[in-house]
Parts: C-alpha cells; structure tokens; sequence
C-alpha cells in the first residue's frame, strides 16, 4: 500500500503531450530503437520531472547496455511536460518506468 502525503490542497499529476502515463508510453515506443535489446529481461528508467523538465534520469535495471542507453537517449529528446502540482504550485516529482522485452519465436 502506498502512503500519499497531500499538503496544501490535491496533488495533479503532470502531463506529457496533454496526456497522462500512456502518452508517455505511446511516445517511447514509437521513438524507442528496439534493435539495441539484444536479450529478454526488463529494463527501468527513474527520473525526476521538475518544472516540466526531465532531469536526474537512472536506469536502475536493464537488460544489455545498448537498451540502457536508449532509453536514456529517449527521455532527454522528450518534449516538455507540463509539471505536477500542489495546490496549484508546480511540483517536482519521480516517476519510475518499466520495460519488458520478450523474445520474438
């Protein structure tokens, strides 16, 4: 169970290309490079969105260095967000992004 902590009025998540999460994931996959994964695993990005920016990105998991660096490669080509907010005040905020490659037989 996860512990949400509101101060100061509702929380309002960002949004990337007026959407949400799954704008995100849209956007990731059709930019993201998927001949550099060379073997099944999963992959996970971490990154902090302030003010509407992408900084601080880490892969905390992945499955061959190449998939590492794409996806660092796609975060930092990423347009603007629009950032979360606090009681009307922009946020900085982490989201963590999983991947999943699987074989293709």
């Amino acid at each position: 169970m996860k512990t949400k902590l509101y101060l100061n009025g509702d929380t309002i998540d960002a949004k990337f290309n007026d959407g949400g999460l799954q704008k995100l994931h849209a956007y990731i996959d059709t930019v993201f490079d998927y001949s550099k994964v060379t073997k099944e695993g999963s992959l996970i990005a971490s990154f902090i969105n302030t003010l509407g920016g992408i900084i601080g990105i880490r892969v905390l998991k992945f499955p061959n260095d190449e998939a590492a660096a794409e996806i660092i490669r796609v975060l930092q080509s990423a347009t603007k967000w629009e950032p979360a907010k606090r009681g009307g005040k922009p946020i900085s905020i982490e989201i963590k992004y999983p991947m999943v490659f699987k074989s293709k037989s």
